[in-house]
């Protein structure tokens, strides 16, 4: 018999083999390396990409809406304020209608060199985002932003934990949803609330016990700094029955690391690279 062609029997050895595991691919606020994070124009190229889940962070305005901004403050580095404004710059200080004239497209952000500007983006509300749910099969992992030291500026727990769910029960995604936060306070009202959806426990860099604490709110995720992530972490929370979602990781030799840690998926500023990266 001749021998295979080299091409074909890599092919066929490939397919004898084990599945590599999925990592999955989290575009984070969207995908801020490259669009105005945490705007519709950034969720549709993480979803062009091919990302996974589309990550995103809530703030609630003067009027009970829940909107996706990272801070609670219009940050004057990607959002520009209508002509002539006096105001507040405090989302929760301002109307939907008053919130909207805001520009948070036209200024790129410095931060992110490749980013480019889109005028006239707004700030979308949480219903906008999670109508984009019939273009694919992919979820949202959605980030209950508060301080507890500036409680002025969210709802309390239960009601903005409530308003979460019933804006994703609306549109029916409980199961394409998971809600993350690093105020616990916001996962044991979810927990209460709606424990039909998945939560994270989410960790700034620092010395937490990042499976334990996690187990600690009923969360089935652990999501912590990058640099907390070890092969003995990651086994670890896998034999407590913990996922692992580090974040935000933009770089090919921290995407290595936590491939070879075997984490669950990355959350990346950068979704396009990392799913290249990933094919190769």
């Amino acid at each position: 018999m001749k021998p295979l062609p080299s091409a074909l029997a890599l092919l066929l050895s490939a397919m004898s083999s084990p599945s590599a595991p999925h990592i999955q691919v989290q575009g984070h606020r969207g995908a801020r390396m490259v669009l105005p994070e945490n705007t519709l124009p950034a969720f549709e190229y993480a979803i062009q990409a091919g990302a996974d889940v589309l990550e995103l962070d809530l703030a609630v305005t003067r009027d009970g809406v829940l909107v996706v901004s990272h801070d609670a403050t219009m940050n004057p580095k990607y959002c520009t304020a209508p002509e002539g404004w006096a105001g507040t710059r405090v989302i929760r200080e301002m109307s939907l209608a008053e919130l909207k004239r805001w520009d948070c497209g036209a200024p790129a952000n410095r931060d992110f060199p490749r980013q480019k500007s889109v005028p006239g983006t707004r700030v979308p509300t949480l219903d906008e985002v999670l109508a984009l749910a019939p273009r694919g099969s992919f979820h949202f992992n959605v980030e209950l932003k508060s301080n507890p030291r500036h409680p002025e500026q969210t709802p309390p727990a239960a009601e903005f934990a409530r308003m979460v769910a019933d804006v994703v029960r609306a549109h029916k995604l409980t199961g394409r949803v998971n809600v993350q936060s690093f105020d616990f306070r916001n996962l044991t009202a979810m927990k209460e609330i709606a424990p039909e959806i998945r939560m994270a426990a989410l960790f700034e860099p620092g010395s937490h016990d990042v499976v334990n604490e996690a187990l600690a709110v009923s969360a089935a995720i652990t999501s912590p700094h990058y640099s907390y992530i070890t092969p003995e972490l990651v086994a670890r929370a896998h034999k407590a029955g913990l996922q692992v979602i580090p974040w935000t990781a933009n770089d090919e030799a921290t995407w290595k690391r936590l491939v070879d840690a075997d984490v669950d998926a990355i959350i990346t500023d950068d979704p396009a690279a990392l799913i290249a990266y990933l094919k190769r």
